[in-house]
């Protein structure tokens, strides 16, 4: 998430009444967490595992829970919770606006596009041109909906990313402030649900085409003329290369590239990266025919154990 304008350290630092190391001048761009962070960004760290990620990223500012060496062109905000004080900052920069009537008046929607009755449109929404948005679509603030897009009825863009951390006694949520971006020429089924980005962009390339009851999670980028039939769940931060096809329900698990031109058969599970231009099946995936080699010689094991008696 872009910031507005900018701010400096020290004022950031007032704000969650914080100590800092590192130049006070320092000036904040955006907020976003570890998985989009570019430089002039500020984000937080506060798990072991992800300390050396974090101070080798390309975050400007870093708010994190240990006293560490400030790295070179960087600064660091101490914090007992950084994950509360991120929180914090995206509440204040990202206030949530109500929208009482069905198309915000701050929505823009292009030339000879329709929009059938029970749409809601948000807050700050551009929807292009020659576009068909069916009844019960809910379009949330801020998406991005390009040319010549179909969208079918009770589909959901733009909710909150399913990212949550474990407290003692419940589950605090880490509030979105991303968007979906949808390129021209897609198509999206009834009763899909894409989720936005936790602070930057969910991204549905040209020509892709989405089948009914798809769940695509935050931060994912899907490329160009890509195919997804009924079912699939993708998690969140995943990287789908330009013409993949994901079989009807196809789980994929998170921050993970699947690369062009790969199949993905029905029912399979992929836990790990995938190379493009190759056909896989099975949970967790293998390529197709290796998977099904092994199948046919587990039926046959009854038969070999008989042999062997």
């Amino acid at each position: 998430m872009e910031l507005n304008p900018t701010y400096k350290l020290k004022e950031i630092a007032k704000i969650l009444n914080a100590k800092f190391v590192g130049n006070p001048d320092t000036i904040v761009k955006g907020i976003n967490e570890i998985h989009k962070v570019k430089k002039g960004d500020l984000t937080f760290v506060d798990s072991p595992k992800y300390y050396d990620k974090v101070l080798n990223s390309e975050a400007t500012t870093i708010i994190i829970n240990k006293k560490v060496a400030c790295p070179d062109s960087k600064v660091l905000i101490f914090s007992d919770d950084p994950f509360r004080d991120y929180v914090t900052l995206v509440k204040k920069f990202h206030v949530f606006t109500k929208c009482n009537i069905p198309i915000s008046k701050t929505s823009v929607i292009g030339k000879d596009t329709i929009i059938q009755p029970n749409v809601f449109v948000g807050n700050n929404v551009k929807i292009g041109k020659n576009c068909i948005i069916h009844s019960n679509v809910s379009i949330y603030d801020n998406c991005i909906i390009g040319d010549n897009v179909v969208i079918h009825s009770n589909t959901v863009i733009g909710a909150d990313a399913f990212y949550f951390k474990k407290r003692t006694d419940y589950y605090d949520k880490l509030i979105s402030c991303g968007r979906v971006i949808i390129k021209d020429n897609v198509e999206i089924g009834a009763c899909c649900t894409i989720d936005k980005g936790v602070s930057g962009d969910t991204i549905i390339g040209e020509g892709t085409k989405l089948d009914n009851q798809i769940q695509v999670g935050h931060d994912t980028v899907i490329g160009k003329n890509c195919l997804f039939a009924s079912q699939v769940g993708i998690s969140g931060v995943v990287t789908i290369e330009d013409d993949v096809i994901l079989w009807g329900q196809v789980g994929v698990q998170k921050d993970l590239t699947i690369g062009k031109g790969a199949v993905v058969l029905g029912q399979s599970g992929i836990a790990k990266s995938l190379q493009g231009n190759k056909t896989y099946f099975g949970s967790p995936v293998q390529e197709a025919k290796k998977k099904m080699k092994e199948l046919s010689l587990i039926k046959r094991l009854p038969e070999i154990i008989e042999n062997l008696k």
